[in-house]
């Protein structure tokens, strides 16, 4: 029988930090038997000074690379090779390990590389994280998404594109607004979907059993979000205080991805932005805070994902990067640790990677503890997950 003991100086278990340790998970064929805190030293196979369950990033594009930065070459990509494609995935997989994501969540593809990620994934018993795939989004014609999305000419199409999405598709996304206009500072265009055809998406993915997640921003769009009651608002920018108490109040979780926007303010020159435009967005990245901190503390379930893919936005380290924007914006560690660990996998009724018995192992190592230094989440040590175990090289 295989057996794994991780001695750990202190851990998170996905809902509290226990800073008190050490602390040894025992696991047997890739299940936890037992986590007790001990006297001292004790035989391990690990020795860490910190555990937590893996990171789950709940928005990403795995099929994109979000370090090429030239638009010209992005807009060429579009136009790539599945082959090619593919490959970018799989080195995308391997930043998000190297990271410590053990769960990712893709927003949408319409070339299939996210369900043939997925399916590659878990078909390996060794893999290191897996993928929950939408396949392809809904959306109205000659609108936003292209690149990832289904056109839906009426309401009447709806219960059929849902259905065959769901043959295949682990949750539904839908495109409910555009993008943000930063010269202007705001979502232009009509939401692509009323609150009537949204309220049907979302009753037909749940007679699916699948969870719906919208690409929202501006207030239009969130008024109709809110008032359909889908599961999840994706970006959400223009947030108000009315909006997150109603999402508070139906469940509705909210994930914030807040590093794209950051980028465009990082390095304006990229996109040539004026001083203008960069104020805008200092604007509204400040506004984004402040209502994050809102969610806090309404008790939004609030969601960690960089929207990994974008323009500037890289797989892996640009979920950690998230997690910092959460920090900044005045969210306790342990609830910035949930938004990234037990919460997402318990809306998506994924299975627990607390660190508890009777749990699969899904946890990683770090080279200190993020309560002292939250750097330390960018120092993965180990990735553990079920009876594989891979172990990060240290920089030197």
């Amino acid at each position: 029988m295989s057996i794994m003991r991780i001695l750990a100086r202190a851990m998170f278990d996905g809902e509290a930090a226990h800073l008190d340790g050490p602390y040894l998970v025992t696991a047997e064929q890739g299940v936890i038997t037992s986590v007790e805190k001990v006297p001292g030293v004790a035989e391990a196979e690990i020795n860490a000074d910190f555990v937590m369950p893996g990171l789950v990033e709940a928005h990403a594009h795995i099929f994109l690379d979000g370090s090429l930065l030239d638009m010209d070459e992005r807009a060429a990509y579009l136009k790539a090779y599945f082959r090619r494609m593919m490959a970018t995935a799989r080195a995308n997989v391997e930043k998000c390990t190297m990271a410590g994501v053990t769960l990712v969540r893709d927003a949408g593809d319409r070339y299939g590389v996210n369900h043939a990620i997925r399916d590659w994934l878990a078909a390996d018993p060794a893999a290191p994280m897996g993928l929950r795939s939408p396949g392809l989004a809904l959306k109205r014609p000659k609108r936003y998404g292209a690149f990832m999305g289904r056109d839906i000419e009426s309401a009447a199409e709806i219960p059929q594109a849902v259905h065959e999405l769901s043959q295949s598709s682990d949750d539904i996304k839908i495109l409910l607004t555009g993008i943000i206009d930063f010269r202007a500072a705001e979502v232009k265009g009509d939401p692509q979907f009323d609150a009537e055809e949204l309220r049907l998406v979302v009753a037909e993915a749940h007679a699916h059993h699948r969870k719906t997640f919208a690409h929202c921003s501006g207030l239009a769009g969130l008024e109709v979000a809110v008032e359909a009651g889908g599961d999840s608002v994706e970006h959400g920018f223009f947030m108000t205080r009315d909006i997150l108490a109603r999402m508070a109040e139906k469940g509705i979780a909210w994930v914030p991805t807040v590093s794209p926007v950051h980028f465009q303010w990082l390095l304006p020159s990229l996109a040539g932005w004026d001083a203008k435009t960069v104020e805008n967005l200092r604007r509204i990245l400040d506004s984004h805070a402040e209502h994050i901190a809102i969610a806090h503390e309404l008790g939004v379930n609030l969601v960690a994902g960089s929207d990994a893919g974008s323009q500037g936005v890289d797989h892996g380290t640009a979920l950690v990067d998230e997690l910092f924007h959460f920090l900044d914006a005045g969210l306790p560690m342990e609830a910035v640790l949930a938004s990234a660990t037990s919460r997402p996998r318990r809306l998506w009724g994924a299975p627990s990677a607390n660190i508890a018995a009777g749990n699969r192992l899904d946890l990683i190592a770090l080279g200190g503890s993020p309560f002292e230094d939250r750097e330390a989440l960018r120092r993965v040590r180990h990735v553990v997950r079920g009876e594989a175990w891979l172990q990060m090289p240290v920089p030197a």
